[in-house]
């Protein structure tokens, strides 16, 4: 398999493990300790803590990426395209998404954190 093509399955696992880890341990928490019956959860984010909901929205970042990063993979397979510049622009992307993921959830969104946390996406979009 090509770097991208690990890379791609990355982002995949990135997009499940926030899904998995603050997503599903914050609402099976709730529930089990009988804060939020199960049906509460509504799909739009709009309840919990402040770092839930971020959580909720960086997953949806991740979601709203994985297809056009998966389109560019299928792309350079299907054209046979490869090269150590194009696994490096691949590696930098996984990097800055985590990147980009772990400062929405961690922290408090100042003007400075959003700035930062867009500087990550900006070396994605231009990766």
């Amino acid at each position: 398999m090509t770097i991208p093509v690990w890379v791609l399955l990355g982002f995949a696992a990135w997009t499940l493990l926030i899904l998995i880890g603050p997503i599903g341990l914050y609402r099976w928490s709730c529930i089990l300790m009988d804060h939020a019956p199960v049906a509460s959860w509504r799909p739009d984010g709009q309840q919990g803590s402040e770092w839930y909901r971020r959580a909720v929205r960086a997953h949806m970042n991740c979601l709203e990426n994985l297809p056009i990063y998966t389109a560019i993979v299928v792309t350079l397979l299907v054209t046979g395209v490869t090269g150590p510049i194009l696994d490096a622009l691949a590696i930098t992307i996984l990097v800055a998404r985590i990147c980009q993921s772990s400062i929405h959830m961690a922290l408090a969104q100042t003007n400075a954190i959003v700035a930062v946390r867009f500087a990550f996406f900006f070396v994605q979009a231009c990766a």
